[in-house]
């Protein structure tokens, strides 16, 4: 089928009133973001609907890209044809002829936007139906649930039939609901995280902590590569690379072993902070299932938490591994998560962490270490990477962020 355009509906954009504007807006910056590599592809909006111009570009390619944006609630190919009756019964002859067989039921509903046309839309609906059934004996009218509906819209410049209609992957487009930092490890959790913080409207940034030489070049393009698994879903990302290593050498060695995650969480949590003032975020996400590790228990998370005011959202934490891994392998970042990479919370993993751990006894601990200066010097020393689909442009300077 030889598709023109294809026209795209808005999801739950239709209930947010004096902002429907705003959320339209941004959901057309998200769809050219996700297509922007096909040069051809041309997008136009509308209060109700957008529409996606492929001239010429495969069908297929956009079509898989854009059931990943979120935003949109479904999505139709559609046929261009020139403004004229006699053309329009031509190409709606040929559809048919197509899609049609025996023991299918059929609808027209066609809308004409251009006035100026010779026939209105229930003229048109009642002249194209009887054109299939002077054309189709087994020719049947189902007006509602028909095997197939076909949809004509008669706009100034053409006439453009769909049947159709492709779920969206639903939700609110990615940036209205703000900004919120990612704390992305390499695991399988955190990846589900952002994408479940993405489909409800938020952007996000992934914070990624490196501690070289414990962890390798390997561990950081494998957080990067997640990272580009989820721009699928609404564009580009920024990636912030978190120099890590004075910092869990300091707690190795001043700190006892039972202690060692609390406070590396804490450290980690106290950063996110301070890059999420920096560059403008409302919230830090993070991949916590309640019970799965040790610094995940609620004594441990209260305790890591103390560390900032700023609200965390845990968008995995009452669901177990089995249906994390299951959203992982729908988003395809589940084979990435499993290589055998080393990342900051494993490298000096203790073989018996607390799990209930006390506040008074970590800030005891971490009075020995140089808690600000250390923060300090790891956020002066973050690199910053815009992620996409198939590039990314390096940011080295920390003054880049204000």
């Amino acid at each position: 089928m030889d598709y023109s355009e294809i026209l795209v509906r808005y999801g739950e954009l239709s209930t947010k009133g004096k902002n429907r504007k705003q959320f339209i807006d941004r959901l057309a910056q998200d769809i050219r973001d996700v297509l922007s590599d096909l040069t051809a592809v041309k997008i136009s909006g509308t209060r109700d609907h957008a529409h996606v111009y492929l001239h010429g570009t495969d069908y297929h390619i956009v079509a898989e890209r854009l059931s990943k944006v979120f935003g949109i609630q479904s999505f139709s190919p559609s046929i261009r044809v020139a403004a004229d009756l006699t053309e329009l019964k031509s190409a709606v002859l040929q559809l048919f002829e197509e899609i049609y067989h025996p023991g299918m039921t059929f609808k027209i509903n066609a809308h004409r936007a251009n006035h100026s046309f010779e026939l209105d839309s229930l003229e048109l609906n009642q002249t194209l139906g009887d054109l299939v059934f002077d054309n189709f004996d087994y020719a049947k009218v189902l007006m509602k649930g028909a095997d197939i509906l076909l949809r004509v819209e008669v706009r100034s410049e053409a006439i453009y039939l769909n049947y159709e209609t492709i779920k969206g992957a639903g939700g609110l487009p990615v940036g209205t609901s703000g900004r919120g930092h990612l704390m992305l490890s390499g695991g399988i959790d955190s990846p589900v995280a952002g994408f479940l913080a993405l489909k409800r409207g938020v952007e996000i940034e992934a914070v990624h902590f490196a501690s070289p030489p414990y962890t390798s070049p390997g561990a950081l393009q494998k957080a990067k590569d997640l990272t580009r698994k989820l721009t699928v879903f609404g564009g580009n990302i920024q990636f912030i690379e978190v120099p890590f290593t004075e910092i869990q050498e300091e707690i190795r060695d001043k700190a006892p072993q039972t202690y060692l995650m609390t406070l590396t969480r804490r450290f980690m949590l106290r950063i996110a902070d301070k890059i999420r003032e920096l560059r403008d975020g409302k919230v830090i996400i993070n991949g916590e299932s309640l019970g799965q590790v040790a610094s995940q228990t609620l004594g441990s998370m209260s305790v890591i938490n103390e560390v900032t005011c700023t609200p965390i959202i845990r968008p995995v934490v009452t669901m177990d591994k089995l249906e994390i891994i299951e959203i992982a392998e729908k988003i395809d970042t589940f084979n990435l998560s499993i290589l055998p990479f080393e990342d900051c919370c494993t490298i000096f993993a203790p073989p018996n962490p607390k799990t209930n751990p006390k506040l008074e006894v970590a800030e005891h601990y971490e009075s020995r270490l140089d808690v600000e200066g250390l923060v300090e010097r790891a956020v002066a020393g973050i690199k910053i990477e815009m992620i996409s689909g198939g590039t990314s442009d390096t940011i080295n300077e920390f003054e880049d962020l204000l």
